[in-house]
């Protein structure tokens, strides 16, 4: 029993690695959103980590597999957050926006890394802003019909619309580019 237990369970090794990589990409999101892509560096990371920059070469092939890294990590939180919404159809836009809204508060840098990744001509980069701009829409798609929406094509465009002005309101610090009919009062 105890040695099957010991052959699930992984090594102490594959665990610092795994924390390490955590360590790394939660640094990275912050360094890229402060600095931007092309004036961030991997020593910067490192630096916030408290280890040395050739460490990160360890887990990360270079740069740019680090900022692919935490794009696609922000894409699987936005993915994450959106599978738990469920509503009735008159109510479904609203806790998809509330559900958005509070990502925007706990995860802002993330948010700011997508808009960045926009204007990268990288093409590693922008394969993962276009498949995570599908998932997004897709996923949104079909939260909208199981909600029975009408006309959720059309909804979803909207709402993907409205969420790409809230992201470049929200980066560029001026609230008034809010779309207003999003706030409920």
């Amino acid at each position: 029993m105890t040695k099957e237990l010991n052959s699930v369970q992984p090594k102490s090794d594959e665990v610092i690695v795994v924390n390490r990589r955590e360590q790394i990409l939660e640094a990275a999101v912050i360094v890229f959103a402060e600095h931007g892509y092309f004036r961030a560096t991997t020593a910067q990371v490192a630096e916030k980590v408290g280890i040395s920059q050739p460490y990160i070469f360890k887990i990360f092939k270079n740069k740019e597999e680090l900022f692919v890294a935490t794009l696609e990590r922000a894409f699987e939180r936005i993915t994450r957050s959106f599978k738990g919404v469920n509503a009735p159809a008159d109510q479904i836009v609203w806790e998809a926006i509330r559900v958005y809204e509070r990502l925007m508060e706990t995860h802002p840098n993330e948010i700011i890394l997508q808009v960045q990744a926009l204007g990268i001509r990288d093409e590693a980069i922008r394969q993962v802003i276009r498949q995570g701009m599908r998932d997004i829409t897709e996923l949104v798609k079909q939260i909208f019909v199981t909600a029975g929406m009408e006309h959720p094509e059309v909804e979803v465009s909207t709402f993907m619309a409205n969420g790409m002005l809230c992201n470049i309101s929200m980066t560029l610090g001026m609230p008034e580019l809010k779309p207003k009919h999003l706030d409920r009062g």
